[in-house]
């Protein structure tokens, strides 16, 4: 049977525990846990950080069901508003490469220590001058290196396709992992952007049996082929008992996590009404 998460990338208004605590008061099991500003942006999260983290993790009983590494708006002093996945595991600039390699090995350091059992990434784009052949190419690179060290750790990792980037469908991601044949790479499976691409979220559970490290979910207006906007589930057009039922299909039973940072401004709402909405399901 699956269970229900939280993300804190909704709570980007509070610290990272208080985050936490909150969700926990929304009737969650889980939370997924921001690898990024202003929760755990890895170059300035240290130990007492971390230790304020496993506190709070033992004083609510919830299990952390993924770092979401996907993003580093940290890495600018003056941020874009909107998520931002450069320096990418995908860019041609070594330098930059290099430092988004080493900043996901520090999630998989945070997975291990808060015993979540996977990270997730996203591809990247291919920026100008560098053809999307060769941006896949650095990504594959990358995602080598990277689960050679997850894999001693006892982590997964999980892609996250996302509109617009190198991979950005089920077809694709599948199609990576077959290139790589890694058993610790999976996919993080987000069916809200399956939607946005034109694919049948029930048909992208079923194609990905097997193989899903984590799952996030949020409702989109206009239902497949709609926009990439986090709704809170009801506000939008996706039916959510069919994929329940797919999960079920499949014999899933980790986290589904909820990921609505578009709430930022009212994260307790949005966490409440998620949970009220899906709750039947589990």
């Amino acid at each position: 049977m699956t269970r229900l998460a939280f993300s804190t990338n909704a709570y980007t208004e509070h610290d990272l525990p208080e985050a936490i605590g909150r969700i926990a008061d929304h009737g969650y099991t889980g939370v997924e846990l921001l690898g990024d500003v202003p929760h755990a942006y890895f170059p300035e999260f240290g130990d007492a950080d971390q230790n304020a983290v496993r506190e709070v993790l033992e004083d609510t009983g919830l299990a952390v069901s993924n770092i979401n590494a996907n993003t580093a708006t940290g890495f600018y002093d003056d941020p874009p508003p909107s998520a931002f996945f450069d320096p990418s595991l995908s860019t041609a600039d070594e330098d930059d490469r290099r430092w988004r390699i080493e900043y996901t090995k520090r999630a998989i350091d945070l997975a291990e220590l808060v015993d979540a059992p996977a990270v997730c990434v996203a591809s990247g784009a291919a920026l100008p001058g560098t053809r999307p052949g060769a941006a896949y190419d650095y990504f594959v690179g990358s995602l080598h290196e990277i689960l050679d060290y997850a894999e001693p750790r006892g982590v997964e990792v999980g892609v996250e396709f996302e509109p617009e980037l190198i991979v950005e469908s089920v077809q694709e991601t599948l199609a990576l992992l077959d290139d790589m044949g890694r058993d610790n790479l999976g996919v993080n499976l987000d069916l809200g952007h399956a939607a946005v691409h034109g694919n049948d979220p029930v048909d992208a559970v079923h194609q990905c049996a097997g193989v899903i490290t984590g799952v996030h979910l949020e409702d989109i207006a206009g239902g497949i082929r709609g926009k990439h906007y986090h709704l809170i589930p009801g506000e939008g057009e996706l039916s959510f008992a069919p994929m329940f039922d797919a999960f079920d299909d499949i014999g899933y039973d980790g986290f589904v996590t909820l990921e609505l940072y578009t709430y930022s401004q009212r994260p307790d709402h949005a966490a409440q009404r998620a949970y009220e909405a899906l709750a039947p399901y589990i």
